[in-house]
């Protein structure tokens, strides 16, 4: 199963992030992830990926208007993916969550199928996605790994038991 990770980074923070996620994924047996900046798309991949992870910077209590402006241009069909969300903040407050709100909208716009793990699998949770503190401390990135592992396992429990 193919898994895209889409990212905007301006100091690399995000994109750090973003290569844990792919780390985390691939704990999963048969899982190929692939992390891809808002400037450099694999186009193909995206389109095979069943699931796709968008992580941004927080400005100004929201996602990135590059992300935004992404989202909005983009002509890959999203429509059926299931996606997920990261943000990265600098500082605690810096409202990563309701960058990752604000990124969910979008998501359910473009008709996709949003999963956020949640507190579906216990501690630790993960209510609209992982959060880190610029490139995150030990535990936020633990926590980053655990949560793209938990999504990666799940989405494909529940597409072999749709087939």
């Amino acid at each position: 199963m193919k898994i895209a990770i889409i990212y905007h980074s301006e100091t690399g923070n995000t994109q750090k992030v973003a290569s844990l996620i792919a780390e985390g994924v691939k704990k999963v047996e048969d899982i190929e992830a692939k992390c891809m900046s808002i400037d450099d798309i694999d186009k193909a991949f995206v389109e095979e990926a069943k699931v796709v992870f968008f992580g941004t910077p927080t400005y100004g209590g929201s996602y990135s208007w590059q992300m935004k402006k992404w989202l909005d241009t983009c002509k890959i069909k999203l429509a059926g993916k299931i996606g997920c969300v990261f943000a990265t903040e600098n500082y605690l407050g810096g409202g990563a969550d309701n960058a990752e709100l604000a990124l969910i909208s979008q998501l359910l716009v473009k008709g996709m199928f949003v999963y956020s793990v949640g507190a579906g699998d216990g501690k630790p949770y993960t209510h609209f996605g992982a959060v880190c503190i610029k490139d995150g401390n030990e535990e936020q990135k633990e926590r980053v790994l655990i949560f793209a592992e938990r999504v990666a396992k799940n989405v494909k429990k529940l597409l072999k038991d749709i087939h």
